[in-house]
């Protein structure tokens, strides 16, 4: 069985309309855990690294416009307000407070999961090497042009497969990347739970980049989840 294509979470105290979201959303690859309160979100975000936030505004403990200028803190991806207040007002106040998109209940299953597709492959797509600019993090620099790789003073030699698999999570550096995403991003095809290409790159990148193998610290696996580039462990 595949893994879910995103992760979501549903911030939502109407109970049988969360059941509906996520039944609706499972059909569509996608994994959803569920919150019910909106002062649980940030410390529910400790464990839980979703792609996407699908925010209510009214809410117990804190309301959705609220968290919603808290979120940039602790959380990089889109951010979808639901709300049964349609005004152009109340929407404009929730996209000027950082939300990414606004959707007025009752929802349309099928626009809803338009749109957060929409959200998604706006927010996942990293820069082409070929348009950017050098990244540095620490001691670690990679060059998009040349593809060349410097570590402190040395020169790491790595093959294509693996740059473009570096280039993808440095590129996307603090946030969890899914195996199914990397295959989708680099192979073009879905993750079957078996194949192991991508962990074999991961390895050796590690390995040349003087990662810890037996607990990886630059090139991190959150169990469950995927691959996170840690733009903070490269000074030393």
């Amino acid at each position: 069985m595949n893994q879910p294509l995103y992760r979501v979470l549903l911030v939502e105290d109407d109970i049988r309309l969360a059941n509906l979201i996520v039944d609706f959303l499972k059909t569509h690859d996608m994994h959803v855990e569920v919150e019910r309160r909106g002062d649980t979100v940030l410390t529910r975000l400790i464990n839980y690294h979703p792609d996407i936030i699908l925010l209510d505004i009214m809410l117990p403990g804190m309301d959705g416009l609220s968290l919603c200028e808290k979120l940039p803190d602790y959380f990089s991806g889109p951010i979808l307000l639901m709300s049964a207040l349609g005004s152009s007002e109340d929407q404009i106040k929730g996209l000027e407070l950082g939300a990414d998109d606004y959707v007025v209940k009752p929802v349309d299953p099928a626009l809803l999961v338009a749109r957060i597709n929409n959200l998604l492959r706006r927010h996942s797509q990293p820069p082409k090497p070929s348009d950017s600019k050098s990244l540095t993090f620490g001691k670690l620099s990679i060059d998009p042009h040349t593809q060349m790789i410097r570590l402190g003073d040395r020169q790491v030699d790595l093959t294509s497969h693996e740059f473009e698999l570096l280039w993808l999570l440095a590129s996307q550096a603090g946030q969890v990347l899914s195996r199914q995403y990397i295959y989708h991003y680099l192979l073009n095809i879905d993750f079957d739970g078996r194949d192991r290409k991508i962990d074999v790159r991961i390895s050796r990148l590690r390995k040349k980049l003087g990662d810890n193998l037996d607990t990886p610290f630059r090139i991190k696996t959150v169990w469950g989840q995927g691959y996170l580039f840690a733009p903070e462990a490269w000074n030393s």
